[in-house]
């Protein structure tokens, strides 16, 4: 199970780690000469990988329902490796031009395709493992794993800027997150070797026959239901793990080293607060958990607006504060979502689902909070995430009614 969990903090990592330095990469790879115009190209190519996310979904989705889950989990973090090692490698604007942006959002679209199986296939896969009434515990599990990678992400950057200081992080230390990302990818293949398959015959039998396509057609108010209920949990993350962290930086010129400290902090939040979520949800009803948590989310968003000028402790209330309902929602959506498909097309209609929501919701929330924040609206994305929070929960709902679950109680 250990490469199950691995597998998860190389993708967030690899993909985090993105993120977190878009301040760093712009520069080096589009030109410009003002620093948050920069940003936002990078950010662009940030949520550029999020829209590739659903094709990614659909075809390792299939190919996980009709040959078994071991084989594409392997491609999938293999997928992620590579690319993170290449963008590692590439030489800047300054060196080949454009084609160092080229290059960028090639491996980005690739980064894509890898991430939009791996969060949905391995929750699926975990449930799948687990006996029924632990599915909790599968989410903490999953969860728990990926939140080690966002840690990892803000942790190694902040690590590295605190040990060769801020001129050299510019220059050339923002590619050291990336080479680690690579390495961890070569011992997590080699553990996922060992992983079991849980798709057996007679169900990839069943799948072959085409049933994938019509299991997806005929819950297609769950396939609804997921988009929102990840969608809603993605844009609260992605504004709190990237895009805080980027106007931050690049608005309000806050000290790097503290920024990334302050999101490691984030991250230990995340990492604990999975576990101890996941057994909540064994605890109490799975339904009930996550109807409670989403609606805490509806006041919680707006905290960001309380960070509105300059100054660090600001900063650090409010990335705190709302990590407590962050957590809450980020270690249930997946397991919530594999609830809602089953199992002969759940791979497929999870992914599905949850590629559409990142592309939509969580690959443009981080620039859509920077972008706003500029033109003086910043109280619009609050509104505009508390909004997709409510409709998650309506559609859960009516999910339930129509198709009831297939996985969480």
């Amino acid at each position: 199970m250990l490469g199950l969990g691995l597998g998860n903090t190389l993708e967030w990592y690899d993909w985090m780690v993105f993120g977190l330095l878009s301040a760093y990469l712009g520069p080096h790879f589009f030109p410009s000469q003002d620093p948050v115009s920069a940003t936002l190209s990078a950010l662009a190519v940030f949520a550029v990988g999020f829209a590739v996310r659903p094709l990614g979904g659909v075809l390792f989705g299939v190919m996980a329902d009709l040959v078994g889950r071991r084989r594409v989990m392997l491609g999938s973090v293999a997928l992620m490796a590579v690319t993170t090692l290449v963008i590692a490698l590439t030489p800047t604007y300054g060196a080949i031009g454009v084609w160092a942006g080229v290059v960028l959002v090639v491996c980005r679209l690739l980064q894509g395709v890898s991430t939009g199986i791996e969060a949905p296939l391995s929750t699926s896969y975990a449930v799948e493992l687990n006996p029924a009434g632990r599915e909790g515990r599968a989410a903490g599990y999953i969860s728990f794993f990926v939140n080690l990678g966002i840690l990892l992400a803000s942790l190694v950057s902040f690590a590295t800027s605190w040990l060769i200081g801020g001129d050299a992080m510019q220059e050339w230390g923002w590619r050291v997150p990336f080479i680690i990302g690579a390495a961890l990818g070569v011992l997590v293949i080699w553990l996922r070797r060992a992983l079991p398959e849980t798709l057996h015959d007679e169900e990839r039998a069943d799948s072959s026959s085409g049933s994938v396509a019509r299991g997806v057609r005929k819950h297609w108010l769950g396939l609804l239901a997921i988009v929102f209920v990840v969608g809603a949990a993605q844009a609260y993350n992605y504004a709190w793990n990237v895009g805080l962290p980027n106007l931050a930086r690049s608005t309000y010129g806050e000290d790097p080293t503290a920024v990334f400290a302050l999101a490691t902090v984030l991250g230990v939040v995340l990492l604990i607060g999975s576990l101890i979520t996941g057994a909540l949800a064994d605890r109490y009803k799975l339904s009930r958990t996550f109807l409670v948590t989403r609606l805490l989310a509806v006041p919680s968003v707006f905290l960001m607006l309380l960070y509105d000028r300059p100054g660090i402790a600001g900063f650090a209330a409010v990335l705190i504060g709302g990590s407590l309902v962050l957590v809450l929602n980020m270690t249930l959506y997946n397991v919530v979502a594999t609830s809602l498909m089953p199992k002969a097309c759940r791979a497929t209609g999870v992914a599905l689902g949850y590629g559409v929501a990142v592309a939509l919701f969580g690959g443009t929330a981080s620039y859509l909070l920077v972008w706003l924040q500029q033109r003086d609206l910043d109280w619009i994305f609050p509104a505009y995430a508390a909004g997709l929070s409510l409709v998650s929960v309506v559609l859960y709902a009516a999910a339930r009614r129509r198709d009831g679950t297939f996985a969480g109680e």
